[in-house]
């Protein structure tokens, strides 16, 4: 291919000064300060965190800023943890196309948190590591926040009115049989360790392996039915603000969602986050790694996150949440905001990665090279696969149909839907 050919393919670039005069006719001149805290103990030293708040959809424009907050609860060994607390926030960068508004940016962000995931996971893998992580990452952009999670850590959200709201799906095959049908579905097998005499003990456990959650980044050494796909949430919160609490499974397995939240109410972020590690100890003892972030969303005029008595439940539940239509200029969005309704823009749990990324991922077929929606490698169509092709790809048989697969991607769908084992390839 020529060099004429290769820039043809590339999209044209756009002065910064025209992405910078988007977003000022776009979005609204007020933020909302974003203000946490955290605090931790460790048992096994297995819990990492990040905490980002200077990022920026265009680079060089702070009025394009989000931060990011994220979870990383480590098993057999650290390598896991870290590795997705350094990588995982670029793959998921990396996926999301340049140049685009800020709505549009958040339309892709689902997306791009799934290719994300997965792109750590294949990575990771690569090293021939056998530790594994749970994540839960969360995307905070003026009042839309954002969140993926695999495992067991968790994140809740916990609004004016003291009504508290779950933001992910726990991942343990103990409480989640939608999740167990699916491993055994993909080959896996899902039962309780066995000890001498036969008798079962301890939570349900996926074999091979002996994993007790059904998604997670790493674990080499289970089957590739343990996925890395991410069940996402993405909210959009009223202008009163809100609350969130993200935390590892020391402080779940010790309080309810709903005993966190009241824990902490009328505390500043980072006395809330002490106040919540403090409970769980008490309740439970310390028998894991126990973090925690306290993230408030706070209306730009307010000091801090007013405290208010908490309401009878059944009176708000019903109106906690309402759809929003697939389109995000949906001109009820300010009198939703204004009533303290919190709007649900979008979420999907499936395993199924062609769900998770569609058929619509942005491409230039005219090129003779695709990009992969996964790992975001540029290579001819000869050497990978469209996500809904047979074994082999053909010009002739079958047109483009995209989001273009590399052959290693495609081959890490295949395994994860139990089509065919996958041997991650050890980099040296």
């Amino acid at each position: 291919m020529s060099q004429a050919e290769v820039l043809r393919m590339k999209p044209p670039l756009v002065p910064l000064a025209t992405l910078i005069g988007r977003e000022l006719r776009n979005e609204k001149v007020e933020k909302p300060f974003v203000k946490y805290g955290q605090a931790a103990l460790a048992k096994k030293g297995e819990d990492y965190f990040l905490v980002k708040l200077d990022c920026q959809r265009i680079p060089g424009n702070p009025a394009t800023s989000f931060s990011v907050f994220a979870i990383f609860d480590g098993h057999n060994g650290i390598s896991a943890a870290i590795f997705a607390k350094e990588n995982l926030l670029s793959n998921i960068l990396s996926a999301i196309p340049q140049g685009i508004s800020r709505e549009e940016w958040l339309q892709a962000l689902p997306r791009a948190l799934v290719a994300g995931f997965v792109k750590t996971d294949i990575e990771f893998q690569q090293r021939g590591e056998t530790s594994g992580t749970t994540v839960t990452f969360v995307v905070i952009d003026a009042w839309t926040v954002t969140v993926a999670s695999v495992g067991d850590s968790r994140c809740i959200l916990d609004t004016q009115g003291g009504i508290v709201s779950l933001l992910t799906v726990d991942h343990r095959l103990e409480e989640n049989a939608e999740e167990r049908e699916r491993v055994t579905a993909s080959g896996g097998e899902v039962g309780r360790l066995n000890v001498f005499g036969g008798n079962e003990v301890g939570p349900l456990r996926c074999w091979p392996g002996g994993l007790c959650l059904s998604r997670s980044i790493g674990d080499t050494d289970v089957g590739e039915f343990i996925v890395p796909i991410p069940h996402v949430k993405q909210v959009k919160l009223s202008n009163a603000g809100g609350r969130l609490i993200i935390a590892s499974d020391g402080i779940w397995d010790a309080l309810s969602s709903d005993m966190a939240a009241k824990s902490c109410r009328g505390l500043p972020a980072d006395l809330g986050a002490k106040m919540v590690v403090k409970e769980a100890l008490r309740s439970r003892g310390l028998k894991d790694d126990t973090t925690c972030l306290v993230v408030d969303i706070i209306p730009s005029d307010q000091p801090v996150l007013p405290s208010t008595p908490r309401k009878k439940q059944n009176m708000l539940s019903s109106i906690l949440f309402r759809k929003k239509s697939l389109n995000f200029t949906n001109k009820t969005t300010n009198k939703l905001s204004a009533i303290g309704v919190v709007e649900e823009l979008f979420e999907e749990g499936s395993a199924v990665l062609a769900e998770r990324l569609g058929k619509d991922f942005p491409t230039n077929a005219n090129s003779g090279i695709f990009r992969c929606a996964v790992c975001q490698v540029d290579q001819p169509p000869a050497e990978g696969l469209t996500m809904s092709s047979g074994p082999f790809f053909s010009h002739g048989s079958k047109h483009w149909e995209g989001p273009f697969l590399c052959t290693n991607c495609r081959k890490k769908k295949d395994a994860m839907e139990g089509k065919r084992p996958s041997r991650p390839t050890v980099v040296a």
